[in-house]
């Protein structure tokens, strides 16, 4: 206890080194080095090819098989890449064939998919009413169509809040208007705010903004088992926890990413996003924050729903150096910053210790606090690279994830490191060396060893996330600033307000509450490929 209160302290006293004129989160005067240039033209060649590729074998579809040239629709069947990939053709600058992709959206009929399946809530949010308003204001605001396709989309999820539960249902029958009864979690629950607050301001209705921070907060209200930290598993017909698992990771990761994403998009017109985010941060360094017995490398374990300490992590986890990156700049916290960076060089040693050079989906490690994972025991094949690299793979596939070169985009913008370049760098050789099929670039099976061969799979998020942030790194950092801009979680960028002097908050924590673990501990839900982790708004 004593050591949590000085470390509350230290978090909560680290403000007062604001900005006066608002806060700022790049470096100032950050420029790219001359000879990083051949990169950025390096990262626009890899998603030009994917692009065309994807125009010529899978145009309109979800997204393309680029071993077999055939094409998958798990995304409802609109062109999720093609949504994906507007915003990161107006940032390359390739207007033209945004202009096809937006002629073509123009077409949809979001009333029922065109191949046959439920929908996403989570899914279908962050990429079409996320990437529509973002190609709108990215493009001048000169094709007003988008903003009208994000509400078309958006009028038939809002069917998933019902019974006048605060949290919504995450899976639609859009054929029926009804939700899909069963448990969610919070990242599903929590990762609306954005994109439905940003439809707000461009429709003029404020029922999406009012109904997506109502799930939210309805979330972070709830006792926990540590301040701040939310399970992963709610039921929304209860709007109680159905379990007390607590990660970082698939399923409860962009709850987090938002708490704090929303307070600064907001700039906080009610703090219980922001408080909630550094209560989270607080548990998080006092209980999760862990580092290896070989390499002395740092993580956030998990805590299981006996409250005990995984040493597990993963990709997707991996979202949470870049978001505490940013959260300790807007609170001007440089114990967070400090921390957060060490976390970086955690996950991108999981790129550099495997032999493509790009990092595993899971991995574990042994803390110098204990090594239980609550899987099974390492092998001693496992143990082998573990002893030379500090952590050991326990998924070993690539399914062309976005956050560790996210997390890398904004240590680079945050401290002008050029080590964060040459690290991308390496990835965009890597992607070009392991990646490629006959006509675009495909997931792999095993990072570890090239030759288990490809998933016949390129992802959406390949054109939204990893290929823009890899873009950006090389690109003039004032072209899309950290400052200007708020990220949604598919790497979409929304325009926010000038900056607060402060992000402090109530310049509180929130106090612990009685949490009781339920009785009976719902399953957790299916992670979706992302998160892997009543009725229509008034007119």
């Amino acid at each position: 206890m004593r050591r949590s209160c000085i470390l509350s302290l230290t978090l909560l006293g680290a403000a007062s080194s604001s900005l006066a004129a608002g806060v700022t989160v790049q470096k100032p005067g950050l420029t790219v080095p001359a000879k990083y240039a051949s990169q950025k033209a390096a990262a626009e060649k890899i998603f030009t090819t994917s692009y065309s590729a994807y125009r010529e074998f899978a145009f309109g579809h979800d997204e393309l098989h680029p071993v077999s040239e055939g094409v998958g629709d798990d995304l409802g069947g609109w062109g999720a890449s093609l949504v994906d990939a507007m915003g990161t053709l107006l940032v390359m600058g390739l207007d033209d064939l945004f202009v096809e992709a937006v002629n073509f959206t123009s077409t949809l009929d979001f009333n029922t998919p065109p191949v046959p399946q439920d929908i996403s809530v989570f899914e279908t949010t962050i990429r079409w009413v996320g990437g529509l308003i973002s190609a709108y204001e990215l493009s001048g605001e000169k094709f007003p169509i988008l903003v009208t396709k994000a509400k078309e989309v958006a009028d038939k999820l809002a069917f998933a809040w019902i019974d006048g539960n605060a949290m919504p249902y995450n899976t639609m029958d859009f054929t029926t208007n009804s939700p899909v009864i069963q448990t969610t979690n919070i990242a599903q629950v929590g990762t609306l705010t954005l994109e439905w607050s940003a439809l707000s301001k461009y429709t003029g209705n404020a029922t999406y903004k009012e109904l997506a921070e109502k799930g939210t907060i309805a979330v972070a209200e709830l006792a926990t088992p540590l301040p701040g930290l939310a399970p992963q598993v709610v039921d929304p017909a209860t709007g109680q926890f159905a379990d007390a698992y607590i990660t970082w990771g698939g399923g409860s990761d962009s709850y987090f990413e938002y708490l704090l994403k929303y307070a600064r998009y907001t700039n906080n017109a009610n703090n219980i996003f922001i408080d909630t985010w550094k209560t989270a941060v607080d548990s998080s360094i006092h209980t999760l924050l862990k580092t290896s017995t070989v390499g002395d490398w740092s993580f956030l374990a998990d805590q299981d729903d006996q409250g005990l300490i995984r040493h597990v992590g993963s990709h997707l986890a991996c979202f949470y150096a870049g978001n505490w990156l940013l959260g300790g700049q807007l609170l001007k916290n440089q114990t967070i910053v400090d921390i957060a960076l060490k976390l970086n060089d955690g996950c991108w040693n999981t790129y550099a210790g495997t032999a493509t050079g790009i990092g595993p989906e899971t991995f574990a490690f042994i803390g110098t606090d204990g090594n239980f994972t609550g899987g099974s025991a390492i092998t001693a094949a496992q143990l082998a690279f573990y002893n030379e690299h500090g952590y050991y793979i326990t998924g070993s596939d690539y399914i062309q994830r976005p956050e560790v070169l996210e997390s890398n985009f904004y240590a680079w913008r945050v401290t002008g490191d050029t080590k964060y370049l040459d690290r991308a760098a390496d990835a965009i050789a890597s992607f070009n060396k392991f990646l490629p099929t006959t006509v675009a670039f495909a997931c792999l099976n095993d990072v570890n060893n090239p030759s288990a061969g490809f998933i016949d799979d390129m992802e959406s998020f390949w054109f939204a996330e990893v290929l823009k942030y890899l873009y950006l790194t090389f690109d003039d950092p004032n072209h899309i600033s950290l400052d200007t801009h708020v990220w949604n979680t598919e790497c979409h960028p929304l325009i926010a307000p000038p900056a607060l002097s402060s992000y402090q908050g109530s310049g509180s924590l929130i106090p612990p509450k009685p949490f009781t673990t339920p009785t009976s501990i719902a399953p957790r839900p299916a992670v979706s490929p992302k998160t892997q982790p009543s009725g229509v708004p008034a007119q």
